[in-house]
């Protein structure tokens, strides 16, 4: 990965690891499906006033829509509201890379290298240490279920951005923000249904400048700028290669939790951070330093 792509990697963890702070505030006075809504509708009306129509079939348009953006945040938003503590969150979300490793390689046949591997029992490792304690408290099984439902949600869009881009078609900021229409029908009927009209009305009522700040950073930052440069690195890499580095969202989701929302983090946690952090490096560079390694020791 070219060191331009590099740092567009790390903007992504950061903008999505504070994501779920900010998906905290929204929660105060939206319920899920009403603050999912909202959500995509201002991708979709702002958005296209700006951002050309990608020229994707609308069955592609549909698949990326439907399972990144509904499916993926139906089960996000609806977790958190069940309790599902936001850094934990941030963590439990990043078993998409599992899903999308196992995805990619049954249906798009592509091979995962011995350094992939390595980094991924390294982060995994870090993994299971910041998830063995929560000091800020329980991780609901309800919560832990639809956060791991939403993960495979994520990795069924990545393999759908992914075969957009095999497709010639450009899986950029035009994909996210034109499929962006798909979402709002089905969170507005579930919002309907289960959150009920009165809960609706009395929500937007309850709306404030925090509300407000939720909705431009979930729309414009996490989603427009964030999923745009996530479609430019899968459509130059391979899967197995960029889905892994969200392994530094928990890092940043767990310290953003603990300065705003008081979650804190417990010394072992504390440690799985830093071996998250080892398994980036070692996803990132590992390439790098196994060709030089191997080169020196053959030169």
């Amino acid at each position: 990965m070219s060191f331009r792509d590099t740092i567009l990697a790390f903007i992504i963890i950061l903008i999505w690891g504070f994501n779920f702070v900010v998906i905290a505030w929204g929660l105060e006075s939206l319920p899920p499906f009403l603050l999912g809504a909202c959500r995509f509708v201002l991708i979709a009306v702002f958005g296209s006033f700006f951002v050309r129509h990608p020229g994707i079939p609308f069955r592609w348009l549909f698949l990326y829509g439907i399972s990144l953006g509904f499916s993926q945040f139906a089960f996000l938003f609806a977790a958190m509201s069940f309790g599902m503590p936001a850094g934990l969150a941030s963590l439990v979300l990043q078993a998409q890379m599992l899903f999308t490793i196992f995805f990619a390689s049954f249906l798009l046949k592509e091979t995962i290298k011995p350094v992939q591997f390595i980094a991924i029992i390294i982060a995994g490792c870090g993994l299971s240490l910041i998830g063995s304690t929560n000091s800020s408290g329980a991780m609901t099984a309800i919560g832990f279920g639809l956060t791991l439902a939403g993960a495979s949600c994520w990795a069924i869009g990545n393999i759908v951005n992914k075969v957009i881009s095999q497709k010639g078609y450009k899986a950029d900021v035009g994909l996210v923000v034109w499929s962006a229409w798909i979402p709002p029908l089905p969170f507005i009927i579930l919002s309907y249904i289960f959150e009920g009209p009165e809960v609706i009305v009395r929500s937007f009522h309850m709306s404030n400048w925090l509300t407000i700040g939720s909705l431009f950073y979930l729309a414009f930052i996490a989603s427009i700028l964030g999923y745009g440069l996530w479609g430019y690195l899968f459509s130059r890499y391979p899967a197995s290669k960029v889905a892994p580095l969200t392994l530094g969202v928990p890092v940043v989701g767990l310290t953003s939790a603990a300065l705003f929302l008081d979650e804190t983090i417990s010394l072992l946690q504390s440690y799985g951070i830093l071996l998250v952090l080892l398994g980036l490096g070692v996803i990132i560079w590992g390439d790098k330093l196994f060709k030089k390694f191997h080169h020196d020791t053959n030169g």
